[in-house]
Parts: structure tokens; sequence; C-alpha cells
């Protein structure tokens, strides 16, 4: 194997050691977020925990967090909680960067 052909090894294998990372951060954003989102709806315990799973299953709509953020969306104006798209999206980021840490530490 040449030089190069290790090379590109080493970088195949570190962009999908990336991208588990960031699959894993992701989902487990998704449960923080939707914890998150049951505590302002009211919900607790049982109730409280499959939100959550619905938030995460919420995430396989489609690519991208817009899918979470609209679920969360609506399930607040039904149930009129009063947060901004601006706070559940600031939410969102600061979820991930607890979630991208929490994953970096085991």
């Amino acid at each position: 194997m040449s030089m190069f052909d290790k090379r590109e090894e080493g970088f195949e294998k570190k962009f999908s050691h990336d991208e588990e990372l960031r699959f894993k951060a992701t989902a487990r954003r998704n449960k923080l977020i939707g914890l998150w989102a049951a505590e302002k709806l009211g919900l607790v315990g049982e109730k409280a925990e499959e939100y959550a799973r619905e938030v995460v299953r919420a995430d396989f709509d489609e690519p991208g967090d817009d899918d979470v953020f609209r679920k969360i969306r609506g399930d607040f104006d039904a149930a009129n909680v009063a947060q901004s798209d601006h706070q559940i999206r600031r939410t969102m980021e600061e979820l991930m960067a607890t979630a991208a840490e929490q994953i970096r530490k085991g």
C-alpha cells in the first residue's frame, strides 16, 4: 500500500468516525430537546420519556433539524406554550453542544 493509499484510508476512517459521532450527538441532542420540550408541555415521568422518543423519531422524517423544530413548534402551538422560534432553535444549539461534549466524554 502506497503512502497516498494509507493517507486516503486514514481520512476515510476519520470521516466515518466523525459521522458516527455526529449521528450519536444529534440523537442525544434530540432526546435532550425532547425532554426540555416535555417539561415545557407539563409532561413528567414516562410521558416525558415517550415524548422525547417521539422527538428522536421525528428527526428521521427528513435531513436536517427542521423536522425536529417543526414537531416541537407544532406541539408548543397546540398546547399554547409561549416559546419563540428563536428560543427553540437556540436551545437546540445549546443542547447540541452539551450532547457533543457528553459523547466525547463517553
